[in-house]
């Protein structure tokens, strides 16, 4: 429930329609108390003191209430439906800005399947909640209230005997919804699972048809809707449970009504219009209180939906612009590490350890060593995606961490191993970064990327819509719109990631022309494996276990002893072994 009163706050931005609702869930719930009144009247004074002109009046006003409840009705359901459409659209909005700025480290564990559900499935249940079901359980309030005191006005005897089954209706809803809440969290829980599946199944297709795993994923997929399954047969259980008792404890109250009521009636206590009034009351009382447990079933589902949604919203940014941070001019491009150690989240070793490091301006630093050696941490440190666990981390004199977050990150260009292309037109994709930039800007910046070419004989040239993730493109087509994407930036830091491990010969020489343009005049980390890549770089630092071990250019570093020359004799051996190779065939 606690988490249903947090979620309760974005109703705040409503509060003239949530009232005018509530206004008119009273007015209408005013206009259905009267009619039991009415039909008393017709009953008392129009049937049995046989007055015709009771009738009529008593039919026409039962006509103007029916025309009035039917317009107030249609009023009210319109302004509660948009107010949980609102809500619903806030919501998604707020989950989708609040998961742009989680730090990387949850990126890291969080799946991207559950993250969808909770922002699909989880939104959609706290919507419906608050558009019919809150106003359904308003409305049995209201209606409890007025009916509890027109009986007790009427007969308070009565009132009390009809009222006696209604108190263990009342504890059985309360247990059922402390139960149906976990019970949701679970089916919520595996519907997000399901979601995971599916989003792994689709985005890694082809691995699957590549290794004939077709029929293992069906079974991961049936294991997980399995668990779907299971656990919403859980929750009709409970339902099943319930609803029969419900409905006999509601009829037992008719029962008392009907029997005492009569005899009241018999003794001349009550007039029969009385207790005919009397009794549709118990009649209007019974309905919503039948209704009264698939409230509570819906309630216990968005009470679980809002539990997995504030699980997202409750997690700080851990790196974000502190309060006067400075916006940082057009950088020169120095970059220094003064004694950094980084360990990551959920890790008891640290990826970096003791970096002491400075780069000029306009420097290329060429970053090789063994996988899991602490390339990747360190670069990640520069346009802040992670924050050191010890040591600082300056540009241009200036600590990241006291920066503003986009002024730093929009004079640093970033090129992927395997770059990441949305599923929109190539024009699009390279402006991505500067959406406003002009057409003559986008195709200069693809020219310099070597990718004009090939972007011109496609269909619909710049405004070819790639594939999800780029596949329409080859690797090396969509390396070339990344490094385009990266020049548009004019970036002063830029950052190459192994750009050139899984490309062909040809398209590597192309490549490499791009990004000698994009380095020209910038300050540039290349992380590569290959040496031919890395030989010609202003400082080239060799990593092992998170450490720097050696740094210095090609030529010095190959007369020394150390991972550097074992490196380039095993890549150097390996040239000569395909050579021969080559040869023979």
């Amino acid at each position: 429930m606690k988490n249903l009163l947090r979620i309760s706050v974005f109703l705040r931005p409503y509060i003239w329609q949530v009232t005018a609702s509530l206004v008119l869930l009273l007015t209408l719930t005013g206009l259905n108390l009267l009619v039991p009144r009415i039909i008393q009247s017709v009953i008392d004074i129009g049937l049995v003191g046989r007055q015709t002109a009771n009738l009529l009046r008593s039919a026409l006003i039962l006509f103007a209430l029916g025309i009035g409840s039917a317009a107030l009705n249609l009023f009210h359901r319109y302004i509660s439906e948009w107010i949980a459409a609102s809500v619903g659209y806030d919501l998604r909005n707020r989950m989708v800005d609040h998961i742009q700025y989680l730090p990387f480290a949850y990126h890291d564990h969080a799946q991207s399947g559950q993250l969808i559900s909770r922002c699909i499935e989880d939104v959609r249940s706290i919507e419906k909640f608050a558009g019919s079901s809150i106003a359904e359980l308003v409305r049995f309030a209201f209606l409890s209230v007025g009916i509890l005191f027109v009986m007790f006005s009427i007969n308070p005897t009565l009132a009390v005997i009809s009222l006696l089954p209604i108190i263990p209706l009342i504890i059985m809803t309360s247990s059922f919804g402390t139960k149906i809440g976990a019970l949701f969290f679970a089916v919520d829980s595996a519907i997000g699972d399901v979601s995971n599946r599916l989003q792994e199944n689709v985005t890694g297709i082809q691995v699957v048809r590549a290794f004939a795993r077709e029929s293992y994923e069906i079974e991961r997929f049936d294991t997980a809707n399995k668990k779907v399954f299971t656990t919403w047969v859980k929750v009709i259980d409970e339902w099943a449970k319930i609803m029969p008792t419900t409905n006999w404890l509601t009829l037992l109250s008719t029962m008392l009504i009907l029997w005492f009521g009569g005899q009241m009636v018999m003794d001349g206590k009550l007039t029969i219009g009385t207790i005919v009034a009397f009794n549709a009351y118990i009649l209007m009382l019974a309905e919503p209180a039948q209704a009264l447990t698939g409230l509570v079933n819906a309630g216990g589902e968005a009470a679980a939906g809002a539990q997995r949604v504030l699980e997202i919203l409750d997690v700080a940014p851990a790196i974000r612009s502190k309060a006067g941070a400075v916006v940082l001019p057009t950088l020169r491009g120095e970059v220094e590490f003064r004694g950094v150690d980084l360990i990551y989240q959920d890790e008891r070793n640290a990826s970096l350890r003791g970096i002491n490091l400075k780069v000029e301006p306009n420097r290329v630093v060429a970053l090789i060593g063994p996988t899991g050696s602490g390339k990747t941490s360190l670069i990640n440190l520069i346009p802040r995606f992670y924050d050191a666990s010890e040591g600082a981390l300056f540009v241009d004199g200036h600590d990241v961490r006291d920066v503003e977050l986009n002024s730093l990150r929009r004079q640093i260009g970033i090129v992927l191993q395997t770059s990441l292309l949305f599923s929109d037109s190539i024009k699009n994709n390279i402006a991505y970064g500067r959406p406003d930039a002009a057409m003559e800007d986008v195709i200069a910046a693809a020219k310099a990327a070597q990718a004009h070419e090939f972007i011109e004989v496609l269909p619909d040239g710049y405004e070819t819509v790639v594939g999800e993730r780029g596949v329409t493109l080859s690797g090396g087509q969509r390396q070339r719109v990344a490094i385009a994407r990266a020049l548009l930036m004019n970036p002063r830091i830029l950052i190459l990631d192994d750009s050139l491990s899984s490309v062909d010969t040809q398209t590597e020489r192309l490549i490499q022309s791009a990004l000698d343009t994009l380095m020209e005049g910038r300050t540039t980390f290349v992380i590569a494996h290959r040496l031919s890549t890395v030989r010609r770089a202003d400082l080239i630092l060799v990593m092992d276990k998170g450490q720097i071990v050696q740094r210095g250019v090609h030529a010095d570093l190959l007369r020394e002893s150390g991972l550097y020359k074992e490196i380039h004799d095993l890549q150097l051996a390996g040239v000569f072994q395909n050579a021969s190779r080559l040869s023979a065939e």
